[in-house]
């Protein structure tokens, strides 16, 4: 599966996604909301202001704090005005002025110029980069779309795949019943954060819903309560159900793990052979709890072929 890109990430789409959360309000908007930010991170652009701008990353959400704030109050009137134009004649996606502050009157007529949008938060300086960085990073996380179910089962993130009519929504309503938790149904929408970690969740519109061929859609939340949904989760395994027949190697022991690429990163993978009797919930359940311990460092397999090696090794001496 080829990894796809995120969307251009704009200055609209960061105040519709993260605006709540990060208590922005908007003093300017200027018709420049729809300003692409085309780094994943925030910028104090202290040197910047003063003029030194060799280093200046202005591709960035330009943040003002205390020290920028001060720094522009105590401008000479008549040098004001030449620093605000060298600032804003690089091409800044936005400024947010933190801890409520608020910016000189020049400096919004500058900016309403240069069609920059401005914000203002409550939040203090170091708490807003923070939050707005883990924002800004989930924005420009590679996403793609992995066919099949996930659920959350007992911390392992778990997605189940399989053709149609095979199943996947049998066995995943089988586990919601548990008391394990529905990420995704039918369509599961991955992300890679930091580089390492696949994390899992669903479509918005979709949340909180499945499919039960014969019954329809049914709300997993109203019906289980909200324990049994979770709205995203790092992926941890992958198992594909295939019918008894299409299995052409069935793994008896389990020695050697299987893996599969998602977005580059290496998944562990298995697969169940499907036949009539089989508890299939039970066996994913099963498959969950099995990774979980060969990623604390157990391996059944490799034990059990240890004891064998020492028990033959003893009959022959």
């Amino acid at each position: 599966m080829p990894m796809l890109k995120h969307d251009p990430v704009t200055v609209q789409s960061f105040h519709d996604s993260h605006g709540q959360e990060l208590q922005l309000k908007v003093l300017s908007d200027s018709g420049g909301m729809a300003r692409v930010i085309r780094e994943p991170t925030v910028n104090r652009p202290g040197l910047g202001l003063t003029g030194f701008t060799r280093y200046f990353a202005y591709k960035r959400v330009q943040v003002i704090g205390n020290a920028e704030a001060f720094y522009l109050k105590s401008l000479p009137p008549e040098e004001l005005p030449q620093h605000l134009k060298a600032f804003f004649s690089f091409r800044i996606p936005c400024v947010v002025f933190s801890r409520g502050l608020q910016p000189p009157h020049l400096f919004l007529e500058t900016a309403q110029r240069a069609e920059v949008p401005v914000f203002q938060s409550p939040l203090v300086t170091m708490k807003f980069i923070n939050q707005a960085t883990l924002a800004l990073e989930s924005m420009f996380a590679p996403r793609a779309t992995e066919m099949g179910s996930m659920v959350d089962i007992l911390g392992v993130g778990v997605i189940i795949k399989g053709e149609s009519g095979i199943g996947k929504s049998e066995s995943v309503l089988a586990l919601i019943e548990r008391g394990y938790s529905l990420v995704a149904d039918d369509v599961t929408k991955v992300s890679l954060v930091d580089g390492k970690d696949v994390l899992g969740t669903s479509s918005e519109i979709t949340r909180d819903h499945m499919e039960v061929r014969g019954i329809g859609i049914i709300n997993v939340a109203s019906m289980f309560g909200v324990r049994s949904i979770r709205r995203q989760k790092r992926v941890d395994l992958v198992v594909t159900l295939k019918v008894w027949e299409h299995v052409e190697d069935i793994d008896r022991v389990g020695m050697d793990q299987e893996f599969i690429k998602i977005l580059g990163q290496d998944i562990p993978h298995m697969t169940i052979p499907v036949r009539p009797g089989r508890d299939l919930a039970r066996l994913i359940e099963v498959a969950a709890l099995h990774v979980k311990l060969q990623s604390s460092g157990y391996n059944a397999a490799r034990d059990l072929n240890e004891r064998l090696l020492q028990h033959m090794s003893r009959s022959e001496d």
